[in-house]
C-alpha cells in the first residue's frame, strides 16, 4: 500500500503550486486580495466536466446547510469549498499530496472560508477521524488510484454517521482492453486502478452501503471536451486552467483520457449511496 500511494503522490507532485496559480490568476485579470471560489474554479476542480460536474453532482448529493462533508482525496479544494460556500456546510478534505493540501488550506484563507474548509493529509485507507463523525462523505476522481477499495469504503461506512451519504464520481471501466497512458491520474498502471461499476457495486454493499443512484456521465464528458477544443481554437490557451496542475504532459494526458471515454473503454461516473443501520 505505501509504495502505492508514494506512486500516487509522486505523479501529483509540482513544486511550486500555489505561486504558479497565482501567478496565472494574475495573468488572467483577478485581484489576488478578492478572489472568489468561482474565481478559483478553472484549477482547482480536478476532476472530468470541473465546476458543471460538481454543480450536477451536488443535485444528486443534496448536501444540507451545516451538514458535516468529508472530501476524500480533495486535491486543491474546489470542491470542498463549493460546499462550503454554495451549500453551507463545513468541510474537512483529506488528500496523499502534502503540497494539494498546503495549497487548499491557503486558498481556502484567500477566498474567506478557512472557518469552514479544513484540509490535511492522510490516506483514505487510514482516515484519522473518529467513527461517526461526518454527515455525508464524497470522492471526486479518486478511486481510481486505489486498489483496495474494499477497505476504503469500510473506512468511509467507519467515518460516516448510521444515516449518512456516501457520494462518488470516479472514472470507472466500460470495457475490455488497456487503457492509455499517462492520463490526468496515472503516469502508468502501476498506479491506476479503474474498475467497473459492478465492482463498484458489490464492494459497496458488503461495506454496509445501498446505491441509490447511478448515472454514466459520458455524454456529459464528451459535451464537455467538444466544448474545450471550441474555445480553445478560438482564444487560444488560457493562463488559468488545469494544465498548471498536470504540469508539462497536460495535453498528452487528457487527449488519451478522451480517446479511451470516446473508444467507450471508460466514462465517469457517478453513484449515491446511502449507508444501511
Amino acid at each position: 500500500m505505501m509504495q502505492t500511494e508514494q506512486l500516487v503522490a509522486q505523479h501529483y507532485a509540482h513544486g511550486s503550486l500555489e505561486q504558479t496559480i497565482l501567478n496565472a490568476l494574475a495573468a488572467a485579470g483577478k485581484d489576488l486580495n478578492r478572489l472568489t471560489p468561482k474565481d478559483l474554479a478553472p484549477v482547482d476542480e480536478f476532476h472530468v466536466g470541473g465546476r458543471l460536474a460538481t454543480v450536477a453532482f451536488a443535485e444528486q448529493f443534496d448536501p444540507q446547510p451545516g451538514m458535516r462533508l468529508l472530501d476524500i482525496g480533495c486535491g486543491l479544494g474546489g470542491a470542498a469549498r463549493y460546499f462550503a460556500q454554495e451549500h453551507e456546510c463545513s468541510v474537512s478534505g483529506i488528500d496523499l499530496s502534502g503540497e494539494y493540501v498546503e495549497v487548499a488550506n491557503a486558498l481556502a484563507a484567500r477566498v474567506g472560508l478557512g472557518a469552514r474548509v479544513s484540509c490535511r493529509q492522510g490516506s483514505a485507507l487510514a482516515l484519522p477521524f473518529a467513527p461517526g463523525s461526518f454527515d455525508a462523505v464524497y470522492m471526486f476522481h479518486v478511486g481510481m488510484n486505489i486498489e483496495d477499495k474494499s477497505r476504503l469504503f469500510a473506512e468511509v461506512r467507519r467515518v460516516l454517521a448510521p444515516s449518512g451519504r456516501f457520494g462518488i464520481y470516479d472514472v470507472m471501466r466500460l470495457a475490455g482492453g488497456d487503457l492509455s497512458y499517462p492520463v490526468p491520474w496515472a503516469s502508468g498502471p502501476e498506479s491506476s486502478f479503474v474498475a467497473e461499476p459492478a465492482t463498484y457495486r458489490g464492494l459497496l454493499a458488503a461495506a454496509g452501503f445501498e446505491v441509490l443512484k447511478e448515472r454514466v456521465r459520458r455524454d456529459f464528458a464528451l459535451e464537455v471536451f467538444a466544448q474545450m477544443r471550441a474555445k480553445g481554437a478560438a482564444a487560444g490557451p488560457a493562463p488559468l486552467g488545469l494544465h498548471i496542475v498536470m504540469g508539462a504532459t497536460a495535453a498528452q494526458k487528457v487527449k488519451n483520457m478522451i480517446g479511451d471515454i470516446t473508444s467507450g473503454l471508460i466514462a465517469p461516473t457517478e453513484m449515491i449511496c446511502a449507508a444501511r443501520a
